[in-house]
């Protein structure tokens, strides 16, 4: 018997695997974090990190909140849907931990 992938499982793992995504969910776990942190802790360039930030914004997985001050400061941190992932990211880890070499 052939089991079929639940599209919603397919849509899922396809957003989880885009480079970069799982980390900086990953980076966000602790708290709200600015642009700069976020791109210096995880390492990646500032147009791929913009890029996933607005895909993960428009998922609702990440909210970006606008400080009108000067400089203007904007803040991103995870949504409830978005914090909702903090055991499968904790399950990454500890298995990465018991499997993977360094």
């Amino acid at each position: 018997m052939e089991k079929t992938i639940c599209p919603r499982f397919e849509k899922a793992m396809g957003l989880l695997s885009q480079r970069w995504t799982g980390l900086i969910i990953y980076q966000l776990l602790p708290g709200p974090q600015r642009f700069c942190s976020i791109e210096s802790s995880v390492g990646v360039s500032g147009r791929v990190l913009s890029e996933r930030l607005k895909d993960l914004e428009n998922e609702g997985i990440v909210k970006r909140e606008v400080f009108p001050e000067t400089p203007v400061r904007i803040v991103y941190s995870l949504t409830d849907k978005g914090m909702s992932l903090s055991p499968l990211m904790e399950e990454v880890e500890k298995w990465s931990q018991n499997w993977l070499e360094a």
